[in-house]
């Protein structure tokens, strides 16, 4: 089980990277607080190999989401 742990805070944490590049790329503050989310889960997911931090992380993005800080996927105008 402790291995599983271990995995899913890696992949919180690449999660997490992946968001927080993508927040320096476009500027869109919900990518930030879900990046911040994400890597603070999976660390200490990582400093206290217990379960209930990956949970508390994902049911937090979750929240975010449905408090719309989603970002929208809005096709680039183009003007012709």
């Amino acid at each position: 089980m402790i291995y599983i742990i271990y995995f899913l805070a890696g992949l919180f944490i690449v999660l997490a990277c992946a968001m927080l590049y993508a927040f320096y790329r476009g500027r869109d503050f919900g990518l930030f607080i879900m990046g911040v989310t994400y890597g603070t889960s999976g660390v200490l997911a990582l400093a206290l190999p217990h379960w209930w931090p990956l949970v508390a992380g994902f049911v937090l993005v979750w929240l975010l989401k449905l408090l719309g800080l989603e970002p929208s996927l809005e096709p680039e105008k183009r003007d012709e």
